[in-house]
């Protein structure tokens, strides 16, 4: 992805591949929070915060479907989890993946979803979802204890900070990128301004 130097939003492709290498699921417009705009004392070296709505996803299988709700969502380079804050009526609910460290080349983000999820609903209640397919996974795909490891320490370390109300875990804070993005939009006719 590039960083926009003008304080402008930068249009990238989000890929998720399994451990194997095969593609997962591709998002194809996301819009990238330029360092300007994010909250002070947040490094963007430390997270990426994108933005998507009505994006077109793409399955491994070819099918298509369009994302229902605005999403903000939270790339820790550092991490290896990701979270989407889906911005619904009710509240914000997270979505939160288990997955490698992002990588970036130019306009294309990429990670490896490690299957196993946690959902945070807008009452606060967290649910890990997809223990079956990660344990099947981890078999056929060969993880290794170095990997299987490193997915239940984060996993762990996720609990902590959804318990916390850490970072990212702010409604506000996704609803204000959102509402400046779409804000954006709005003023230059941008391709999402409906």
């Amino acid at each position: 992805m590039t960083e926009s130097a003008d304080g402008q939003y930068s249009k990238c492709v989000i890929k998720s591949f399994k451990h194997d290498g095969s593609l997962h699921r591709v998002w194809l417009e996301n819009w990238q929070v330029p360092a300007c705009r994010l909250h002070e004392g947040l490094d963007p070296r430390k997270a990426w915060v994108l933005i998507n709505e009505h994006t077109t996803v793409q399955e491994s299988n070819g099918r298509e479907w369009s994302s229902r709700v605005p999403a903000v969502t939270y790339f820790l380079p550092e991490r290896w989890y990701n979270v989407v804050a889906l911005l619904e009526e009710v509240g914000v609910r997270y979505y939160c993946n288990l997955a490698s460290p992002p990588y970036r080349y130019g306009d294309v983000l990429t990670y490896i979803d490690y299957d196993l999820d946690i959902v945070v609903l807008p009452d606060g209640t967290a649910t890990e979802l997809d223990r079956d397919e990660y344990d099947a996974h981890k078999a056929s795909y060969r993880y290794g204890a170095a990997v299987e490891e490193r997915i239940e320490s984060e996993l762990r370390a996720l609990r902590a900070d959804i318990g916390a109300g850490a970072f990212p875990f702010d409604d506000a804070a996704a609803r204000f990128y959102y509402e400046q993005w779409k804000k954006q939009m709005n003023a230059e006719g941008g391709e999402r301004a409906t």
